[in-house]
């Protein structure tokens, strides 16, 4: 088991008032832990020192549910593609390495705490417009609906987004056009979302500019940093059915 000692600068802020700063911190740790198993050393230390250890967040740490969203030397996520943090690990870095750790940086994403940013915003996006209304009862036969494998395979590659803001982080006017794109983009293409599209996309994407979220210019840094690796055809294929529905529906 190779051993490394590490230098880390992360960022300690208290509120989302608060000016904030950056801490430094020797950490040892080795390979083949993962990034959080670092921190919850580091966290560990500080708790023994007596001292408040970081705030970050977490829950599958099997690269699933998107929340432990963080900014690892400028790159969110740090620097694997298609990777979330929590499955990062320390063989990719050397030892005496310093690593500069922040939150995702959005005027749409206030800070909580430390590496902690209120996503919520994410989840008004979707309460807009990110669903479809069926009946519900027991599940219908599989084979009920015909839908064709291209269109099946493209919203499911849509769906695969954890909406874990890394797209917001990267993009340098704080778009989350990635994000909406994709939640319209994987009800949109199926039969049973077809029927509400044009009151879907409005809905969300008035709710996106509500949020503060700036607006996409293609530059593509979201595509490279998310970790789900959603292509930007689905920005595209929004601004299709946006452009659409604008000039001819009465939503």
């Amino acid at each position: 088991m190779s051993n490394m000692k590490l230098t880390l600068h992360i960022w300690r802020q208290r509120h989302a008032h608060d000016t904030g700063l950056f801490e430094t911190h020797v950490v040892d740790a080795n390979e083949h832990m993962s990034f959080l198993e670092m921190l919850d050393v580091l966290n560990q230390t500080l708790i023994e020192q007596k001292k408040e250890p970081v705030a970050f967040e977490h829950d599958c740490r099997e690269g699933i549910c998107g929340s432990c969203s963080m900014v690892i030397n400028g790159r969110p996520h740090g620097p694997l593609g298609g990777t979330t943090a929590c499955q990062l690990h320390m063989r990719h870095f050397q030892n005496g390495d310093h690593i500069w750790v922040e939150p995702f940086r959005a005027k749409a994403f206030p800070v909580i705490r430390d590496l902690v940013v209120d996503r919520g915003a994410f989840d008004r996006i979707i309460q807009a417009g990110g669903f479809v209304s069926v009946n519900t009862g027991a599940a219908v036969d599989g084979n009920t609906i015909p839908i064709e494998k291209d269109l099946a395979s493209q919203a499911m590659d849509a769906a695969a987004c954890i909406g874990c803001g890394a797209c917001v982080a990267a993009c340098p006017n704080g778009s989350a056009m990635l994000f909406a794109a994709a939640k319209a983009s994987h009800l949109g293409l199926l039969p049973q979302g077809e029927v509400e599209n044009a009151r879907r996309v409005q809905a969300m994407v008035h709710q996106h500019d509500k949020e503060g979220f700036g607006r996409c210019s293609n530059i593509y840094a979201c595509e490279a940093e998310c970790p789900k690796e959603i292509s930007v055809s689905n920005i595209a294929r929004l601004n299709r059915w946006y452009l659409k529905s604008s000039l001819t529906s009465n939503v």
